[in-house]
């Protein structure tokens, strides 16, 4: 049969069962990157010439080779579309979509160069992939194709607007963010958000805030993620009031809170840095399912306002509901056993991470591990701990200085001065290990020792920084 098709192309292959066979074929070799068969495949399509006469084949083969690796897809672009005379746009979009969620940023823009220079259409399906391209690349590339997109008529376009907004967005450079959201003639909110998102990674809290106020104005409806970035905005200025209001408005308007993550996520964050624990806690039993990540964040709640014996209490919990924990959830639980003193606990914890989990630690778990030590008085302990890190350049700063807290208070003092040196290797300019370092050397009376770290800061223009604190105060 395939013989017959050989000799005598036409447009009845189209509705033919060989068509169908041809298409699902290459769909089962995408699931198995099978790159062999693949080029098999291809062959007979070039040779017969089929690829020619169908655009559904192209698009297939096309998002097949996106599937394998990045110098496959490449050649896919000169082998595939170079030799041919395909204008069809699906086969180019198939490309530029599968190479971004791949992994493969430089395919989709040479796949969008390919198009431009050889006038294949370009929709906004292409240039919305290749702005999420230029997101993983450079800016610059990014502000070429918003040129294009000005010079193609696609500047009215909602959906390639809050793409616009979404790229300066993630790159940072809210500014023209900003300035495209005021050029789209009829926004929506997922344009809205975009712009919100992009003052929460900023942390441009007023002026996420005054976006937030304004939606309404412009005709914009508020949706979860809507609520979920404002409520983050609140958390990041303190904003109790703000967010209490946001909190109303979504009892009142959200259908069933208690099924959205992000929400009650944000939720118990701004409660959780607001010093409500007791809010948090009742918005963290809303939910209608145990997930990892609310748990996660009420264990970061208790661990930021002291209540260590809740974090405790509420891990076991964890495991009782048989909530994998992760590494973050590690991080609190170790670190409130170092709080409380529950040196046993603390290690097990440590342990069943590999052992239990197939967790493994990072520098932020040693290094709880070593204040957990360091605060028992368990100096010798801590150092093994950190002598026999995987990689001992990850010993951050802190982990540093917490060995050199434990040194001072146990008389460890030829220790304490390699912590301090260790710490000041990563951060000459850190007031607080001269601090500590003075401190011990003043406790063990090494005066000449002061003096000579005394004059070393002189020297270095180091002055410890003068305490503050930060409230709101009503008007």
């Amino acid at each position: 049969m395939l013989k017959n098709v050989e000799t005598n192309p036409n447009f009845m292959f189209l509705n033919s069962p060989i068509h169908e066979s041809l298409n699902n074929l290459l769909s089962k070799f995408s699931q198995t990157n099978n790159l062999k068969s693949i080029k098999t495949v291809h062959a007979h399509l070039l040779r017969t010439g089929l690829i020619f006469i169908s655009y559904t084949l192209q698009t297939n083969l096309a998002y097949t080779y996106t599937k394998c690796s990045q110098e496959t897809t490449i050649q896919t672009l000169t082998t595939l579309f170079n030799c041919s005379i395909i204008t069809h746009p699906v086969p180019f979009n198939s490309i530029l979509s599968s190479s971004v969620k791949n992994g493969y940023p430089f395919v989709a823009l040479k796949t969008l160069n390919f198009m431009h220079v050889n006038n294949v259409p370009i929709d906004s399906y292409a240039l919305c992939s290749s702005l999420t391209a230029s997101c993983l690349i450079n800016v610059v590339f990014g502000k070429q194709i918003h040129t294009l997109v000005v010079k193609s008529g696609w500047g009215c376009s909602v959906y390639l607007g809050s793409a616009l907004v979404d790229f300066y967005s993630k790159s940072m450079v809210v500014d023209d963010a900003r300035k495209v959201f005021d050029e789209i003639p009829v926004k929506n909110t997922v344009c809205a958000n975009a712009l919100l998102s992009a003052y929460t990674d900023a942390k441009m809290w007023i002026d996420g805030l005054e976006l937030f106020q304004s939606m309404p104005g412009l005709n914009l409806w508020y949706d979860n993620w809507t609520f979920s970035l404002a409520l983050n905005v609140c958390a990041g200025m303190y904003a109790i009031g703000f967010g209490s209001q946001i909190h109303a408005k979504v009892i009142r308007t959200v259908c069933d809170p208690g099924t959205d993550l992000f929400l009650l996520s944000s939720l118990i964050d701004l409660y959780g840095k607001c010093g409500l624990v007791v809010k948090a806690k009742r918005v963290f039993d809303m939910a209608r399912f145990a997930d990892v990540v609310l748990w996660t964040s009420m264990l970061g709640v208790y661990g930021r306002n002291g209540c260590h014996e809740e974090v405790i209490r509420l891990f076991k919990q964890m495991l009782v509901k048989k909530v994998k924990p992760d590494g973050v959830a590690f991080v609190a639980v170790i670190s409130a056993c170092g709080h409380t003193g529950q040196v046993d606990l603390g290690t097990e914890y440590f342990e069943s991470m590999g052992r239990d989990f197939g967790l493994s630690p990072s520098p932020e778990h040693y290094g709880c591990l070593v204040d957990l030590f360091c605060r028992a008085g368990e100096v010798e302990k801590a150092w093994n701990v950190v002598k026999n890190m995987p990689d001992e350049a990850s010993v951050s700063v802190t982990v540093w200085g917490a060995l050199l807290s434990a040194c001072c208070d146990h008389g460890h003092v030829d220790l304490g001065k390699f912590a301090a040196r260790r710490a000041l290797e990563l951060d000459p300019m850190n007031t607080g290990v001269y601090v500590l370092l003075s401190n011990m050397f003043a406790k063990y009376g090494l005066w000449d020792d002061i003096e000579e770290l005394r004059g070393l800061m002189r020297d270095k223009g180091i002055k410890k920084g003068i305490g503050s604190s930060w409230i709101e105060v009503a008007r």
